[in-house]
């Protein structure tokens, strides 16, 4: 297992798959409640055998990465987290994949000056409003009674297409796995720090190719009209909208998946 060491109490779990020549790199930047296992699988697989690399971590707060007990889990730490894994790891050509909030990290670190090649934002777009708070607030009071189980049990019906319920049934709906969060959980306190982030963002400013990807079985985040607004402020945008899949498309259709990105970056290059 491979660690960039903030401090004693800090650090960031990563893998690293080096491209092939001077082929581009893969940079995935998860969502609140994931982890590495969103890519290194069929999609890790797909991109190393075009030749592509492919780096995924995990937030401090999420699975092997370290955190101190009292440290604030907030968009600016996450952001600046990233920078600080990419300047150690120094890739020499590389796009940003961020899945929902991801994305917004992601672009929060082109604001700040990061130069990659390219940006993916998988069901990002969305609009700041009194809708989005009490979305994210009541996700935030449901982990705080029931744990990651619940809160994915009353995400799954309204984010997630019928053949990846089928396929997450069997390990859903239990009440016995309803495990309150601790406050000092990296997760919760993931959560809770997102509640301040700000969707503000100027989307009119990216001066790179950018992926718009979209799920339509996506009925929390997916607002058509807001998504249409935000992407035509983006100069250099290319739109790809997935009938049959939700908000968690690398999971949904991991082969799909890497099929555009694979696809976009040849594009690029």
């Amino acid at each position: 297992m491979t660690y960039l060491k903030l401090d004693e109490d800090n650090q960031i779990y990563y893998e690293y798959v080096k491209p092939e020549n001077d082929k581009s790199t893969f940079i995935f930047v998860n969502a609140l409640t994931g982890n590495t296992t969103a890519w290194n699988g069929d999609i890790g697989l797909q991109i190393a055998k075009q030749g592509y690399g492919y780096i995924a971590y995990n937030f401090r707060g999420q699975d092997k990465s370290k955190f101190e007990k009292d440290l604030v889990l907030d968009t600016e730490l996450i952001v600046s987290d990233l920078i600080k894994l990419i300047e150690h790891l120094n890739p020499k050509k590389f796009i940003l994949v961020g899945l929902s909030i991801g994305g917004l990290y992601a672009s929060l670190a082109i604001e700040k000056g990061i130069n990659a090649l390219g940006l993916v934002l998988v069901n990002t777009l969305r609009k700041q409003s009194s809708r989005l708070t009490w979305i994210n607030k009541t996700m935030v009071n449901a982990a705080r009674v029931g744990g990651s189980a619940l809160l994915m049990d009353m995400n799954m019906p309204v984010i997630a297409s019928p053949l990846f319920l089928e396929k997450m049934e069997k390990n859903a709906l239990n009440p016995e796995n309803y495990i309150p969060f601790n406050e000092n959980d990296g997760v919760f306190k993931l959560m809770k720090g997102s509640l301040n982030a700000s969707w503000d963002f100027n989307w009119g400013g990216l001066d790179l190719p950018v992926l718009v990807m979209t799920g339509h079985y996506d009925r929390v985040f997916r607002i058509p009209e807001d998504i249409d607004e935000l992407s035509n402020q983006i100069p250099n945008c290319k739109r790809v909208e997935i009938e049959d899949c939700g908000h968690l498309i690398p999971l949904e259709n991991p082969l799909l998946f890497s099929e555009y990105l694979i696809n976009f970056v040849k594009k690029i290059n």
